[in-house]
């Protein structure tokens, strides 16, 4: 299936593999690491960023593609909306039912919390199913949370709010064992002991895996245990804009019906907001590992009510998204490949970074290779590097990839491409938003009261770059945290009357600044239809 050109190349990458499985690349020092992103990282290319110029983070820079929807129309007129009658009206509403939505609902319900969840799609349909590699925790006797901290802090390039993220490793151990108690399957040896790996830029074995499937096994078992409490989930209904009381605290959402297009309103005394990504967006035309709904909602609905951003203008574009063939290009090849001991190596069968860098340095390792040192592989798509996996079952022996990563198995197998054989092409993905809605330790907002915030939609965990495993800790972490405060916040919480004022208000905004736009938001999905000429 592969060209002359692809198969000269494959026969370096052989031809160079035992030499290359023996070869200890170097670690860039931190000078080199800092050239090597503003040269080539896409969160450094400014004309790709617009600045804003209204609401809270006016004067900050943001994805152009990003810009478009923080400043466009609401999907809604304020005055069109009844909010007298309320068709829900509970203690907490959960918007997003993802792994972050799904954590803050169980825990709101323990809490005796009167709890909803709304999402766009159906529960599970989220980030969380399609993460694969694993969620750390320092649990292991050489291990601790502080070494975990000092591997994200600087993995993050030292922005990470210290409240958040001590929050984040401090509260790991808790969150692997709550996970374990609700029945998620990690991968164990034979005496019960929890198998851990390593990840790109830690210092420690500490990724907990249920093989190469972690995310769909977590959600498997969040989703269960939402259905077994039986707490109401309304799928294909998006949240569309928030409702605040007239004291400005959060209040509520307007909903909105995927299919009829109805409008529904839901009063609550609090709100999480957990809605994910922004993939979808495709910015700087980037291909994704996201899932479909993964358009930036919570940002906008957030940012429209009055809640501040903290490093929006900050993506990671995982360094391994799969390149060829094209039917599956853009999806996740999982870090845990490398960390089972797979190289990157490029059109030449050279080896030319250390494997096991931070996500950013290795993308931006993988641009520069394919760019100005021209040694990308040509996949009638695009450039791209390979990833060396036959180097896995020679460092560890004959049936490793089936144990340890069969969904990557499975996946190009059914391109004709057995990866135990044969190396595979990979180039960056838009993987995760960095960035997010500013929140406090216990996840509420830090502009809006009652209005809270809990995985990808937060920002500050990570701080500019974020470590494998610690996105689904950190939805567990601030998931459960996020539902525990709202429904302490909503015992303590008597609502007002109902408003949309801050959606007419954003709109005189937008008329004052003069921005000239047709567009509407949140943008619920993505348009793949073909532009006819």
């Amino acid at each position: 299936m592969y060209s002359e050109n692809f198969q000269k190349s494959i026969a370096a990458v052989e031809a160079a593999r035992e030499k290359n499985i023996a070869l200890e690349p170097e670690r860039m020092t931190a000078k080199q690491k800092e050239d090597l992103l503003a040269a080539y990282h896409p969160d450094y290319k400014q004309g790709e960023f617009a600045v804003l110029e209204i609401g809270p983070n006016k004067g900050d820079k943001v994805p152009t593609e990003l810009a478009e929807m923080l400043q466009a129309h609401s999907r809604i007129k304020a005055d069109s909306v009844d909010l007298s009658n309320p068709d829900y009206d509970v203690d907490v509403l959960v918007i997003g039912g993802g792994g972050a939505g799904s954590s803050a609902a169980i825990e709101a319900h323990e809490a005796g919390a009167n709890v909803m969840i709304v999402t766009k799609l159906r529960i599970g349909d989220a980030n969380t199913m399609m993460a694969e590699g694993g969620i750390q925790a320092a649990d292991k006797p050489n291990d601790s949370p502080a070494i975990h901290f000092v591997d994200a802090f600087g993995g993050g390039h030292f922005a990470a709010k210290r409240d958040l993220l001590s929050k984040l490793v401090c509260d790991a151990p808790e969150a692997i064992k709550w996970l374990s108690d609700l029945g998620v399957e990690f991968d164990k040896t034979e005496d019960g002991t929890m198998v851990t790996t390593h990840g790109g830029g830690t210092s420690r074995k500490r990724m907990h895996a249920a093989k190469d499937y972690s995310g769909a096994e977590i959600m498997r078992t969040l989703r269960d245990e939402v259905l077994n409490r039986q707490i109401p989930v309304v799928d294909f209904t998006a949240a569309i804009e928030l409702i605040l009381d007239e004291n400005g605290n959060a209040a509520g959402a307007v909903l909105m019906n995927m299919e009829t297009k109805e409008l529904l309103v839901a009063k609550a005394k609090t709100v999480v907001i957990a809605t994910g990504g922004a993939g979808r967006m495709h910015y700087q035309g980037f291909p994704t590992s996201n899932h479909y709904g993964a358009t930036a909602d919570g940002l906008v609905l957030g940012y429209r009510a009055g809640a501040k951003l903290l490093y929006a203008e900050t993506l990671q574009y995982h360094p391994t998204g799969a390149a060829f063939p094209e039917q599956i290009f853009g999806a996740l090849v999982t870090e845990k490949v490398r960390s089972l001991g797979a190289k990157l190596v490029n059109v030449n069968g050279e080896v030319f970074m250390h494997p096991l860098e931070t996500r950013d340095v290795t993308a931006a390792s993988v641009i520069r290779e394919c760019s100005d040192r021209g040694n990308g592989v040509d996949t009638g798509n695009g450039l791209a590097v390979w990833l060396d996996t036959p180097m896995i079952e020679k460092i560890g022996g004959e049936g490793t990839i089936e144990a340890r990563i069969p969904a990557m198995m499975r996946m190009f197998g059914q391109y004709g491409i057995d990866i135990r054989k044969e190396p595979i092409l990979i180039y960056p993905t838009l993987h995760y938003q960095n960035g997010g809605l500013d929140i406090t330790p216990d996840c509420m907002t830090t502009n809006v009261k009652n209005l809270f915030v809990a995985g990808e939609a937060v920002g500050g965990i990570h701080g500019k770059n974020r470590l494998m495993g610690n996105s689904l800790l950190d939805i567990i972490v601030f998931g459960r945290s996020a539902g525990k405060s709202a429904a302490k916040a909503s015992k303590e919480t008597t609502l007002g009357a109902l408003t949309l004022r801050h959606v007419e208000k954003f709109e005189s905004e937008i008329k004052a600044a003069g921005i000239e736009t047709e567009k509407v938001s949140p943008k619920l999905l993505p348009d793949y239809t073909r532009k006819v000429k």
